[in-house]
């Protein structure tokens, strides 16, 4: 029975079960009481949907609260046709005239935190229902006392649109007649106490608005896309994959005074070629789920289903991925599972209570970087992310996910002091739930998704992230080699007269170079904050800094693991990355930076064309030292291996600016040895010494341990490849 009390709470927007009040409602058979609440409201008439008056709602005294018994069935269709206060007229459906939004299998599963797909009914979906057009809208908040609906289709206003409570799930649903895609929305929550809380965006958004706005935007669910022929060959461990890290919004602004960012079909017509030219295998694209702060890079996200609006549209990236598949780019995407910012609008205290992140700021807060951690002990809080690993996978195709910040993920006391952090059940420092969540969605992924890969970025030596879960392991297909990155840095950052004691540093990354399945990573962290360019990291004069990059990049190609560099360093960018800014582009109009850019070029020609260099990356038997002891010299010397035991590759490496020749080395096969690739040439700006094909045989004298041995001509500072003939 409706009482006074129920109106009061719908007209101050506090009633926690709007649908028990507005709408139709079933007097006796054929007929029902419909009611409606309407701000600004002057009059209201039901009428069928072809015109016909069937009854004027009545006002209730000092309310916009209409009723009124209407001769029809509960299940009849009609609409409202009102007069607004200002004269105008409209007629509308009314929305809570229309059923339940979940299914019952979707709220179980829900309920449950297994929903693999959540984003197929929660957030916002353009829909029809009993044959109206509108979008569904749901929101999870189970302990918020009411939600509502709010955007440009009803003032911005809480009362106009509250929101049914699935309780088996804490699930808030509503259908919206008339409203369509594009249009702008939040969710607007009272916690439990009665506080109405800052409007929050749609966790589940597929667009939002450009910061500063902070809109949600009702976009359409991307299709499911098709999988690109060949891409699960070209993302396997057998497979050369060499990656180009980019961060959109700066590798190339518009040319015009706007220095505006390109949009997503600029960008493919720009940087996909680009890559494509330098041999790159894969793009990935630090993180491009909407963010607030242009400074986080896009590591601070609040949209996770949104791609970013600064480049257009979801479907504009949505073709950016299909353009990386026709031409034979992989895309990788930055994924952010370890954290998201503490800004109003999103996930934050979302219904009063710390329903995404943990309550204890010694598990729910991370010191480093400002931000909340989420709760993945919480079924429904992992379901969210693990959904949103599918969504990308499966709605837009791309390659895989490269996971961010994963030691802090794994560890309950990172970056945290005696006292500051809690103990797991058992007493340790381990974060279970985290542990399991990494699992869960590597397994999800490699079912669901058998062509994409995982990857992390995983800095400690925690055991087993890239080997398969039934085997004790975090499930992860690769894992960034951070260990391999900072020591190889410190060595090349040493004046090479000092090398020669600290030889260990380069050759220590070999003695665990197959405990896991490497990716090689110059990434963006390394060239920012104070760290300088990969250029201004090396010692000596500028010939030698450019030769000293030049060597560099050879033995990174070289080594085993694949490779992943940040976008600039492929021409030896001079100053430190600058998110606000464009790469410096200028600079390839100096033959010597063009020359480290056609170095990159035929590293990576050279690297795919030749199977020793790629196919036994992660075992010993892909990798051989000819000579690791000569530190005197600074150099280094070793043999890769393929599938074919008649072809390997002999790699030297001369890390000091002084010419050897005739130097000596032992070599595993007789016959000749063809110089294919060497970073002083003089078309990469080097002084091309080197060594002449005449001189390349073999000759009879042990050396090295090996049954014969050549003698060659060292370059300076420089990486050198042979290509062994019998």
């Amino acid at each position: 029975m409706l009482t006074p009390q129920d109106i009061a709470l719908i007209c101050s927007a506090s009633h926690g079960d709007p649908f028990a009040v507005l709408g139709p409602h079933r007097l006796r058979p054929k007929h029902c009481s419909v009611r409606c609440f309407l701000p600004h409201a002057q009059s209201v008439q039901v009428v069928s949907p072809q015109g016909a008056a069937l009854a004027d709602l009545v006002r209730r005294t000092g309310t916009d609260f209409f009723e009124a018994a209407v001769p029809m069935a509960m299940d009849t269709p009609y609409q409202l046709q009102v007069q607004w206060a200002d004269g105008q007229h409209s007629t509308m459906e009314d929305p809570y005239r229309f059923p339940l939004v979940l299914g019952e299998m979707d709220v179980w599963l829900l309920g449950e935190g297994t929903h693999l797909r959540p984003f197929e009914v929660l957030g916002a979906h353009p829909s029809e229902m009993l044959g109206v057009a509108g979008t569904r809208f749901a929101v999870w908040a189970p302990n918020a006392s009411r939600v509502s609906v709010v955007g440009d289709f009803n003032f911005w206003d809480g009362r106009r649109h509250p929101m049914r409570l699935r309780r088996e799930c804490g699930v808030w649903e509503l259908f919206l007649p008339g409203v369509g895609a594009g249009a702008l929305y939040k969710f607007e929550l009272r916690s439990a106490s009665g506080q109405v809380l800052p409007a929050h965006a749609d966790p589940y958004a597929l667009q939002a608005e450009l910061r500063p706005a902070t809109a949600s935007v009702v976009g359409q669910l991307p299709a499911k896309t098709a999988l690109a022929s060949g891409r699960q060959q070209a993302n396997a461990l057998d497979a050369p994959v060499s990656i180009y890290e980019v961060h959109l919004g700066s590798w190339r602004r518009a040319s015009d005074a706007s220095g505006r960012w390109l949009t997503w079909d600029e960008l493919a017509d720009t940087l996909i070629p680009y890559a494509q030219d330098l041999g790159f295998t894969h793009l990935e694209l630090l993180p491009i789920s909407e963010h607030p702060f242009d400074g986080s890079w896009g590591y601070q996200p609040v949209g996770l289903y949104a791609p970013t609006s600064r480049f257009g549209d979801a479907a504009g990236f949505g073709r950016l991925v299909q353009r990386c598949h026709e031409a034979g780019l992989g895309l990788i995407l930055d994924w952010v599972p370890a954290h998201f910012p503490s800004d109003a609008h999103g996930l934050a205290n979302f219904d009063g209570t710390h329903l995404y992140e943990y309550a204890d700021p010694r598990e729910g807060f991370h010191q480093d970087w400002n931000t909340l951690i989420y709760n993945l002990g919480r079924t429904e809080v992992s379901n969210f992310l693990v959904g949103n690993a599918l969504y990308w996978l499966e709605r837009f195709g791309v390659d895989g996910l490269r996971v961010d910040a994963v030691a802090s993920m794994l560890y309950r006391d990172y970056s945290r002091k005696a006292g500051e952090w809690l103990p797991n059940v058992h007493g340790g420092r381990e974060n279970l739930e985290a542990i399991a969540f990494l699992k869960r969605v590597n397994e999800v992924v490699g079912e669901h998704c058998p062509h994409a890969i995982t990857l992390a970025e995983e800095s400690t030596a925690f055991p087993a992230v890239s080997r398969p879960t039934y085997a004790g392991g975090l499930g992860f297909h690769y894992k960034w080699n951070m260990g391999w990155m900072h020591d190889t840095l410190a060595y090349m950052a040493r004046d090479p007269i000092h090398r020669q004691h600290h030889q260990g540093e380069m050759t220590f990354g070999l003695v665990y170079a197959f405990n896991e399945n490497f990716v090689l990573p110059i990434s963006h962290d390394e060239v920012v904050h104070g760290k300088g360019s990969l250029l201004t990291k090396m010692p000596g004069d500028r010939w030698q800094q450019l030769a000293n990059v030049r060597a560099y990049l050879g033995y990174m190609w070289a080594h085993p693991g694949k490779k992943l560099l940040f976008m600039g360093c492929e021409f030896a960018q001079e100053r430190e990355w600058r998110h606000e800014h464009s790469l410096d582009w200028h600079l390839l109009d100096d033959p010597a930076h063009a020359g480290v850019q056609r170095l990159v070029r035929d590293l990576n020609r050279l690297y795919r064309a030749t199977p020793a260099l790629y196919q036994k990356d992660f075992v010993s038997a892909g990798f051989e030292w000819i000579d690791h002891s000569d530190a005197a010299h600074s150099v280094l010397s070793f043999v890769r291996h393929g599938l074919d035991a008649n072809t390997f590759t002999l790699v030297v490496c001369n890390f000091t600016p002084q010419v050897q020749p005739g130097y000596r080395l032992g070599v595993p096969q007789p016959g000749v040895y063809r110089e294919v690739l060497n970073t002083d040439s003089a078309h990469y700006g080097g002084s091309n010494v080197g060594t002449p094909l005449s001189s390349a045989h073999t000759e009879p004298t042990p050396w090295h341990g090996k049954p014969c041995s050549v003698r060659i001509t060292l370059p300076p500072l420089a990486t050198v490849f042979f290509e062994w003939k019998a």
